[in-house]
């Protein structure tokens, strides 16, 4: 019988669109079904099961999944034993203390006496015994922002992204506990056959995360400006210079940053290069 890794994907909501979008670009295809909770790839050893965020770590811990796609601060708060084997760079936020606008934070010591609304009641105790305040935790599953205005807490542990619900909510950041993203979790000691698999996944997710933010350039340059153009062009190692039918120039590739596109870009051509051409990349193998 085939050896399959099972991997547990939230049901739905942003992380499902990122990890199924990573998998995807993975090359696995998986079959889905209308409703479907289970799914299989024909093209690579893999089953996916479509679960709750917060039950996932569990699921993985228990060895009914083997690999989980998480947000870090669930697998924290839910302290199973599971452990991180790739950080996937999406679905980033943080958990933080927020309280109304209105009052005045001195710092830690604000929050010794006071009610504070979270749905990380895990987390937020260690934060607070760390930093010896004594505060009474009121859990809340959702909405956790609207609990100062009603007069339920007087502050909120929650996730926070952008900051806009805050805002409206008339609240302020004032300590950031953790930083988050979207991770990878597997089961302690997977067997042999399922560690090699999983081995493979990850090298094709690292294949595709390599080239998030790289453009393969090209261009013409004279051969007396091949040092100064190389030097603009750091690449992987170092360009690739090719003579071109024309005496006295070459074709040289690179790969260059699309932060710094077109800063390098103006340099170049202030250098001589000619014909410049820049596609994406899809995918980088080392």
């Amino acid at each position: 019988m085939e050896n399959r890794l099972k991997i547990a994907i939230q049901t739905k909501g942003r992380l499902n669109e990122d990890s199924m979008q990573l998998i995807k670009e993975t090359g696995v295809s998986l079959s889905m079904g209308r409703r479907t909770l289970v799914a299989s790839a024909k093209n690579f050893p893999m089953d996916a099961l479509f679960l709750r965020d917060d039950d996932i770590p569990q699921t993985v811990a228990d060895g009914v999944a083997d690999i989980g796609v998480v947000g870090e601060n669930e697998m924290l708060e839910k302290e199973e034993n599971v452990v991180i084997v790739k950080r996937l760079g999406f679905s980033k936020c943080r958990l933080s203390l927020a309280i109304p606008k209105s009052l005045e934070y001195t710092g830690p010591e604000f929050f010794n006496g006071k009610k504070i609304a979270t749905s990380y009641p895990v987390i937020l105790k260690k934060w607070l015994n760390e930093n010896n305040i004594q505060a009474d935790i009121h859990v809340i599953t959702g909405s956790v922002e609207i609990a100062p205005g009603i007069g339920l807490a007087d502050a909120i542990f929650d996730i926070v992204s952008s900051g806009s619900t805050l805002i409206s909510n008339r609240l302020k950041e004032v300590e950031v506990v953790i930083h988050s993203e979207a991770v990878l979790i597997a089961a302690p000691n997977l067997a042999k056959e399922k560690q090699e698999i999983l081995d493979e996944f990850i090298f094709r997710m690292e294949s595709v995360q390599r080239a998030v933010g790289k453009k393969y350039i090209l261009l013409n340059s004279p051969n007396d400006k091949i040092q100064e153009i190389a030097a603009l062009l750091p690449g992987m190692k170092s360009p690739t210079v090719v003579p071109l039918a024309q005496e006295g120039w070459s074709s040289m590739h690179s790969v260059i940053e699309e932060d710094d596109f077109w800063e390098i870009i103006g340099k170049l051509k202030k250098a001589g290069a000619e014909g410049i051409l820049v596609v994406p990349i899809e995918k980088m193998i080392f």
